[in-house]
C-alpha cells in the first residue's frame, strides 16, 4: 500500500479570515461544489468536482502537497504527490 511521504511535517492552519468559500471561483463567477484547505499555507480552494478545479491548480502552481477537506463532518486529506488518502 503506498504511503504519504508528506504529512507528518505538515502545520494544521486554518483559512484566513473572511475565507469561507473558493475565491477564485468567486472572481470567475462560479460556485464551488466542495472545499478544501492546503495544509502547507491555509489557502482555501475548489474540488476537483467544481467546475474550475482550484484545490487542484493550487497544488500545480505551488507543489504545496496535502488539502484536508473543509466539509462540516469529514476530516480526511488527500495527498496530491502521492495520489494516496492521509
Amino acid at each position: 500500500m503506498k504511503q504519504c511521504t508528506h504529512a507528518d511535517a505538515l502545520p494544521q492552519p486554518e483559512p484566513a479570515p473572511g475565507s469561507e468559500t473558493c475565491l477564485e471561483c468567486v472572481a470567475a463567477g462560479t460556485h464551488p461544489v466542495q472545499l478544501r484547505l492546503c495544509l502547507e499555507c491555509g489557502h482555501l480552494a475548489c474540488c476537483d468536482s467544481s467546475p474550475l478545479r482550484h484545490a487542484s491548480a493550487h497544488h500545480d502552481d505551488t507543489g504545496h502537497p496535502i488539502m484536508r477537506t473543509f466539509e462540516q463532518g469529514e476530516s480526511w486529506r488527500w495527498c496530491f504527490v502521492d495520489h494516496v488518502l492521509v
